[in-house]
C-alpha cells in the first residue's frame, strides 16, 4: 500500500511537471501569436492536468498526493520558464541610445546586426539611437557587445511580432526578385 501511494505520489509530481512545462511555453507561444504550436501544447496540456486533477480528488484519503500536486507545480514552473528561455522564440528589437552611434553602429553592422540609425538630441547633447532587430537567443550577446564598444549607452529591448500582411508581402518579393 505504501508503495503504491508513493508511486502514485511520484506520477503526480512527474505530470504536474509536465503540464505546467507545457502551460508556461504555450502562454509564450500564445502572446507570440504561435497559434497552432499553443493549441497542440494546450491539448497535452489538458489532458495530463484532467487525469492528475481526478487522481488527486478521488483519492483525498492521501494528503500526500496533494502534496505531490503542488510540488509538481512548482517545479514545472521552473522548468517551463528556464525551458523557454533556453527556446528563446522570436526576434527582438534593441533600441541602443549612445553617443557613439557611428562607432557603434559600424561595429554591429560589421557583426552581422541590421541597424538603423537616427539622430536625436537630449538635454545634455546630441545622441544616436540605433536600433537593431536579432533573434531574441542572441539579445544579450548584442548588449554585450554595445557595452563593451560603448559602456554608457542604455538600451530598451522590445519583441518583434510581424504581421501575416507584411509576412505575405515579404515572401512575394523574395519571388519576384
Amino acid at each position: 500500500m505504501i508503495v503504491s501511494v508513493a508511486i502514485v505520489s511520484v506520477f503526480i509530481v512527474l505530470a504536474r511537471i509536465t503540464d505546467v512545462t507545457l502551460d508556461t511555453v504555450r502562454t509564450v507561444a500564445i502572446v507570440q501569436g504561435r497559434r497552432v504550436f499553443a493549441a497542440v501544447l494546450g491539448f497535452f496540456e489538458a489532458l495530463i492536468y484532467i487525469l492528475v486533477v481526478a487522481k488527486v480528488l478521488l483519492n483525498m484519503d492521501h494528503p500526500i498526493y496533494a502534496l505531490a500536486y503542488g510540488l509538481g507545480f512548482a517545479l514545472g514552473t521552473y522548468l517551463g520558464i528556464t525551458i523557454e528561455q533556453y527556446l528563446a522564440f522570436g526576434q527582438q528589437v534593441a533600441s541602443l541610445i549612445t553617443r557613439k552611434g557611428d562607432e557603434l553602429s559600424r561595429a554591429l553592422v560589421a557583426a552581422g546586426y541590421r541597424v538603423a540609425e537616427v539622430q536625436g538630441h537630449v538635454r545634455n547633447g546630441d545622441v544616436s539611437v540605433l536600433y537593431v532587430e536579432g533573434p531574441r537567443k542572441c539579445t544579450a550577446k548584442l548588449i554585450r557587445q554595445a557595452a563593451g564598444i560603448d559602456d554608457s549607452c542604455y538600451y530598451v529591448v522590445n519583441d518583434v511580432r510581424v504581421s501575416k500582411f507584411a509576412a505575405h508581402r515579404s515572401a512575394e518579393s523574395r519571388v519576384v526578385r
